[in-house]
């Protein structure tokens, strides 16, 4: 298959997703072709199955923001036809399922390309339920060819806030060889030079994902004894007040900012501890990899996060906020050797048997043919 695939080029999980999506899909002899304003964060390699479109914007006096929606539909309609794709693939609903959509309604005299769209959480959650949004969300739903959603707590917070529910659950994935266990690596020495047990966060330093509570919580691990440092990967808007919490609580130097790095796997392959107290998960793909690094999780007990941690056997969840009993349930991993390594191994082992790619990338495939299918019999139909 020729496949369009369009993500935000960002280190958010749409993105992320939508790049080693595109990457599984040509290591099995699909040709794929990303449209985007910019390379896509994890595609690190583009060869004869892999390639890219870079979305170009007009700069016009009379645009006070420049149309990157119309810009978008006007690259894809191109490379659809250009590349002679079957389908477009895109991740994150607004504004990217409706500028396929015009891509497809304006080439469909000459072929039609089928829009699938799949939802990754904000999108509904926030942006596709705010009031001045939702009715074009529910449109861009309704006109997708077809739709999927990462987890089943996304396809059921879909159905109650747009009352729509053709939706395939196809949760998001690892790659198991490229996220394992690494004991003894150069990073893991630079970040605890004397042996500290490290603690680790990965997100985009928004407010819903609680980064301060990261801080908070090894606070309250060193008071109760626990020799670790802390460290978070990534950048975002909360990054100063999570530096200015961290000289607050007098745990400045025991923090290690690393920014944004392409490959996370490196950091959480020497963790010791995974920390994700968001307020607002649909999926929780960071502690899905983690997990697959054999590190226990401490997470907030919401949205999709309980379809990824099993509480009690692959980590321990907590009510938003919960700092008191986080920091307990990471001291226990930091004091047990033991109990960190049997929570690991389990965690590794239910990450493979239900999020492999081997078993998650097939499905997508099967989806693409399913809605390539329905879509050669329409269109026959309306001939």
């Amino acid at each position: 298959m020729n496949i369009g695939i369009t993500v935000y080029p960002t280190y958010g999980g749409s993105g992320i997703v939508g790049s080693e999506l595109g990457r599984e899909l040509a290591l099995r002899g699909h040709n794929v072709h990303f449209i985007a304003s910019a390379l896509p964060t994890r595609l690190t390699e583009l060869n004869e199955r892999v390639h890219f479109h870079e979305v170009e914007m007009m700069s016009y006096p009379l645009f006070e923001h420049q149309p990157y929606d119309l810009a978008l539909a006007t690259k894809m309609a191109t490379v659809a036809r250009s590349e002679n794709l079957d389908l477009l693939h895109v991740h994150y609903a607004i504004p990217h399922s409706i500028s396929a959509i015009l891509a497809r309604e304006s080439i469909k005299q000459k072929r039609y390309v089928p829009v699938i769209t799949t939802l990754h959480g904000t999108d509904i959650t926030l942006v596709g339920a705010d009031r001045s949004y939702l009715p074009i969300t529910r449109y861009g739903l309704q006109q997708s060819d077809g739709v999927t959603a990462v987890s089943k707590f996304l396809k059921q917070a879909t159905i109650e806030t747009f009352d729509f529910d053709e939706i395939e659950v196809i949760p998001n994935f690892i790659s198991p060889d490229l996220y394992r266990r690494e004991e003894g690596s150069p990073i893991c020495r630079d970040l605890s030079p004397n042996g500290e047990k490290l603690l680790v966060h990965v997100s985009n330093f928004r407010a819903v994902k609680r980064p301060i509570d990261c801080v908070e919580i090894l606070a309250k691990v060193r008071e109760k004894g626990g020799d670790v440092h802390l460290v978070m990967v990534g950048d975002g808007p909360e990054l100063s007040a999570v530096r200015h919490r961290a000289k607050q609580l007098e745990v400045f130097d025991q923090t290690i900012f690393v920014g944004k790095q392409a490959k996370i796997a490196d950091y959480l392959a020497v963790a010791d501890v995974f920390l994700l107290p968001s307020e607002e998960e649909s999926f929780g793909l960071a502690a899905l990899e983690a997990q697959a690094c054999e590190v226990p999780v401490i997470a907030t007990r919401i949205g999709g996060i309980p379809e990824v941690v099993n509480d009690g056997e692959t980590g321990f969840l907590s009510n938003i906020g919960d700092i008191e009993k986080m920091s307990d349930d990471a001291l226990k991993f930091v004091k047990d050797d033991e109990l960190r390594r049997v929570f690991g191994l389990r965690g590794r082992e239910l990450a493979i048997a239900r999020y492999s790619s081997e078993k998650i990338i097939p499905q997508y495939i099967d989806f693409y043919e399913k809605v390539l299918s329905q879509s050669a019999k329409k269109q026959r139909q309306n001939a």
